[in-house]
């Protein structure tokens, strides 16, 4: 009854994860609808059995205003998957670093800010990655909430990857 369920909004977007109870709940109450069962799995009542489900989608739609994202420390490493960002080293304690420093006008930005090992971020130093001889691995993007509701939920079900946009 721990396992994840994807709750799509009405338009098949994805909003949260929740567990299998409250989507049980959901589907009970008419206020969600089945769209994936897992793996043949079935709950039973005294007078019902309903399949185990692994993707439920509401059956109004919700409107939910845009959400942001928090630009915070564990957020940026979340996003960068704990690696640095120019060595890619996951194994060393990891801080963050400004692509464009503080000193040269850089600001605290979803697009300015990576994670970085401390040696990198020494070597780096006041200067822009080019002029320490270090390359990015990856341009830095503001996530959506898409990216983290992957990253809550770690192995994601094979039947939640077009939702996901994992395809």
């Amino acid at each position: 009854m721990n396992r994840k369920v994807l709750v799509l909004n009405h338009n098949y977007e994805p909003l949260s994860v929740c567990n299998v109870k409250k989507a049980v709940i959901l589907l009970y109450l008419g206020k969600a609808e089945l769209i994936e069962a897992s793996d043949g799995r079935l709950l039973h009542s005294v007078s019902m059995t309903m399949p185990f489900p692994s993707i439920v989608r509401l059956s109004i739609y919700v409107r939910i205003p845009f959400k942001k994202i928090v630009l915070s420390r564990k957020n940026i490493l979340r996003r960068d998957g704990h690696r640095c960002q120019y060595c890619g080293r996951a194994d060393v304690p990891l801080t963050v670093d400004h692509i464009t420093p503080k000193a040269r006008g850089g600001e605290d930005s979803w697009e300015n800010l990576v994670c970085a090992c401390v040696r990198c971020n020494n070597k780096k130093g006041d200067r822009l990655p080019h002029e320490a001889q270090l390359n990015l691995l990856r341009k830095p993007i503001r996530p959506n909430h898409v990216m983290f509701i992957r990253d809550f939920v770690g192995t994601v079900d094979e039947g939640w990857k077009p939702y996901l946009f994992m395809n």
